[in-house]
């Protein structure tokens, strides 16, 4: 249910082509929830069915030129609806600690190069977030909206600053263990 929201809250923030929107799914709303392009324009359709969008008028009729949707009221106040409703947060599931699971019992054979590559992956990622930490938010720059985007960013940080502690840990754990054979 939330595609369509994190679709709203991007038109509210700019008027987009769904190329647009796309692109800013690549650079900063997939972070934390990512969708296809495919999947971003089959809901922009279903969102102005809803009369939740429109697209806008060109300016000047042009052959091929990407349609730019704006959020319509409804659209706002759906929006609205979602952001104050209560939601339970979900279960986590992730398969790296299913199979450290697993390896308990059958072994550990590749997990340990596993995880120093997991441990690569989100060292690289929090560093591609301390950038954009740096460059989208200086000293200073404290308006409402721009601290709650900073908030969301902020979540980011400290869940790779987390999985790169608990790889730390988990690999020193490795390097303790008794060699297993298959």
């Amino acid at each position: 249910m939330s595609l369509p929201h994190a679709i709203l809250t991007a038109l509210v923030e700019k008027p987009s082509s769904g190329l647009e929107l796309t692109r800013r799914f690549d650079r900063s709303i997939g972070y934390f929830w990512s969708a296809t392009h495919q999947q971003i324009y089959r809901e922009l359709g279903k969102l102005e069915a809803e009369g939740h969008i429109r697209a806008l008028t060109p300016d000047q009729p042009t052959r091929g030129q990407k349609k730019r949707y704006e959020v319509l009221p409804a659209g706002r106040d759906e929006l609205a609806r979602w952001t104050a409703a209560s939601q339970d947060p979900k279960p986590h599931r992730d398969p790296l600690l299913l199979r450290m699971r697993a390896a308990a019992v059958v072994g550990t054979e590749g997990i340990e190069a596993d995880l120093r590559r997991h441990l690569e992956l989100h060292r690289r990622q929090l560093a591609e977030y301390e950038e954009i930490e740096k460059r989208d938010f200086p000293p200073g720059k404290d308006s409402p909206q721009d601290r709650l985007q900073h908030l969301v960013l902020r979540a980011g940080l400290d869940l790779e600053t987390f999985w790169t502690q608990w790889l730390t840990h988990a690999l020193a754990e490795f390097a303790e263990l008794p060699e297993q054979r298959p």
